[in-house]
């Protein structure tokens, strides 16, 4: 299931791509040559293609911050009590046998 944020975004990239086609038209139709009509397409899609991109990588960040939120967070180190020790300096009077 999609979420608003993504059905909106995938309309905006939809609208961006129609304007990539329809600027250039109403160009040409205005008296743009077809050279200065295509330029102004290749640029049109190329911002398309990175507003793209960039929307995309924001939605994975979101995804991924909300998922991070909803995890329970864990204890410090998996420590079960404030003695629980492991390895580390033993204090106390035991010396080695020789």
């Amino acid at each position: 299931m999609t979420s608003p944020t993504q059905e909106s975004a995938s309309d905006l990239i939809r609208w961006a791509a129609f304007s990539c086609v329809l600027v250039p038209v109403v160009l040409v139709l205005y008296g743009t040559s077809l050279g200065g009509a295509a330029g102004t397409a290749l640029g049109l899609a190329a911002v398309t293609g990175v507003c793209r991109v960039l929307l995309r990588q924001s939605e994975r960040g979101a995804a991924r911050l909300l998922a991070e939120e909803s995890t329970p967070p864990r204890a410090r180190h998996g420590r079960t009590g404030p003695g629980a020790h492991r390895g580390g300096r033993h204090s106390g009077g035991t010396t080695p046998v020789d």
